[in-house]
């Protein structure tokens, strides 16, 4: 590793001359399918990608207009013509839901695939355009407000959320070979680079790719990998646009606070302005999420006000009437399933069909938490005698191959299958249907530091644990990403949520 502009810096068995780096800018191409000439810059496919889902949104709130039009007025299917105010009607919601789609920036770049953000915009819009277009009826005294308001407009929201579903699907399977990837150079000190691109390269879901760091500052000559791909390294800050000329980058990370100082950070922005580079400044607040967080300028300083997190109030009791509802729908849809899965446990291993262990939930309460049993029934007699072959993260046990584990068993647990009779525990109140995992008595008992926490709300049947890899997971991994959803959870996030869970069970992934 040397200094950039001067020698030449080796990245894996290969070496790049880098004198006179700064020269020129070199516009990195990614191959496009769809693409004239079958090439496509970042900011190019940005733009076209932008442009076909404002052509998807016209024409499905167009549809929905359209909908609700012929269902409130069937005598256009005889040849008669809407009057001049019906048509008025269609084209004023029209409008208003368009420019709401618009201005709660639901095609923004900084929101494409990234999942919560562009669904929650385009369901706040389609909220917003109920309520508008149920106050300017009733300010006009419309007679067909009533099927825009309970049909037309939820209806054909649904549909945008689907679309962008879709949109999302596409996307991320084509950035799985490279298309449709921002290209950063992360910025800051080793252990801020490291963070940042070993987060990039495990939970983005593939939305940028690293092409180069610049460490501030670094003696240690150690290289970097992002993934199983070698990542160039540079030592000198001040050289950072050229190294973004060099590799074509579409942003640059501050992964931290730089020794440099802030003046530099601001300078840095003025510079990268020339290139059209974007400046995004990773939050040191690791465990604080957007919602939380809200900017305040007084008299030119930039204040960053951090929401206190909430563990009562209003959003949680409209939690735990969803947790009702979709449990009590849950259980009636799977009871007979349920029936047959205790029916083939019982047969399966001697002992009874359900598991009862004693786990922890919220404030430190003791609860008895149901799962159909997976193991024989002496597993809790044969545990000590397995204690040293514990393959677990931290205070949790766990093994691959588990002998405790029946045949059945096992099938249940790659499917997840066993938690099932948790339904119960959330009718219960015991537990939610999202949330951070119920810990055993004994796990508590080995918390430190801040890891009490995780018991400020009710443990969950699923979570951020359970789809982001649940036993391939390390302690820490774990304690995060519990710590990070009982500050940060919302309603659409749990949604988000418990649709992944189904995903992960068709995967097994980490189930055992």
């Amino acid at each position: 590793m040397t200094q950039l502009g001067h020698d030449a810096i080796g990245v894996g068995n290969a070496s790049m001359d880098l004198t006179g780096l700064g020269t020129t800018r070199t516009r990195v191409r990614l191959p496009h399918p769809f693409a004239s000439g079958g090439t496509m810059t970042t900011a190019r496919w940005v733009r076209r990608y932008r442009a076909g889902l404002l052509v998807m949104d016209t024409a499905l709130v167009f549809a929905g207009i359209l909908g609700t039009q012929l269902a409130l007025h069937p005598e256009v299917f005889t040849g008669r013509m809407l009057r001049p105010e019906q048509m008025a009607q269609a084209v004023v919601v029209f409008l208003v839901w368009m420019a709401l789609l618009a201005m709660f920036r639901s095609r923004d770049r900084q929101v494409l695939g990234m999942g919560s953000d562009e669904y929650k915009a385009v369901a706040n819009a389609g909220a917003a355009a109920i309520g508008a277009t149920a106050v300017l009826f009733l300010a006009f005294q419309a007679d067909s407000s009533r099927g825009y308001v309970f049909a037309g407009i939820p209806v054909a929201t649904c549909a945008l959320l689907l679309e962008r579903w879709l949109a999302r699907r596409w996307l991320t399977w084509h950035r799985k070979d490279g298309y449709f990837l921002s290209r950063v150079v992360v910025l800051g000190s080793r252990e801020d680079v490291e963070y940042v691109i070993a987060r990039i390269a495990t939970k983005s879901g593939a939305v940028f790719k690293v092409v180069a760091a610049v460490i501030e500052d670094d003696v240690t000559g150690r290289g970097l990998r992002a993934g199983d791909e070698a990542v160039p390294v540079f030592t000198q800050v001040r050289n950072v646009p050229a190294v973004v000329q060099r590799y074509g980058a579409d942003a640059v990370i501050v992964g931290g606070q730089l020794a440099a100082g802030a003046s530099f950070i601001r300078e840095l922005g003025w510079e990268l302005e020339k290139t059209s580079t974007q400046l995004v400044v990773a939050s040191s607040l690791t465990n604080v999420a957007g919602p939380r967080i809200r900017f305040r300028p007084v008299e030119g300083l930039p204040l960053m006000h951090v929401d206190l997190p909430t563990f009562s109030g209003s959003r949680h009791v409209v939690k735990r009437s969803m947790d009702i509802a979709f449990a009590a729908l849950a259980l009636l849809v799977l009871v007979v399933p349920m029936g047959l899965i205790a029916l083939l446990v019982r047969r399966d291993s001697p002992g009874p069909a359900l598991f009862r262990q004693v786990r922890v939930g919220r404030n430190g309460t003791s609860f008895t938490m149901l799962k159909f049993r997976s193991m024989v029934q002496t597993a809790e007699q044969d545990l000590a005698a397995l204690r040293g072959q514990n393959e677990g993260a931290g205070v949790l046990f766990k093994l691959k191959n588990d002998p405790r584990v029946t045949r059945l068993g096992s099938l249940l647990r790659r499917t997840s299958l066993d938690e099932l009779p948790q339904i119960i525990n959330v009718l219960r109140g015991d537990m939610s249907l999202v949330g951070p995992r119920p810990p055993l008595p004994s796990e508590v008992a080995a918390y430190h530091g801040h890891t009490h926490r995780r018991l400020f709300i009710k443990p969950g049947i699923t979570g951020l644990w359970q789809v982001n890899g649940r036993s391939d997971l390390d302690w820490e991994e774990s304690v995060r990403l519990d710590l990070y959803y009982v500050e940060n959870w919302s309603i659409l996030g749990d949604l988000m949520i418990m649709w992944q869970t189904l995903k992960v069970m068709m995967n097994k992934k980490g189930a055992y």
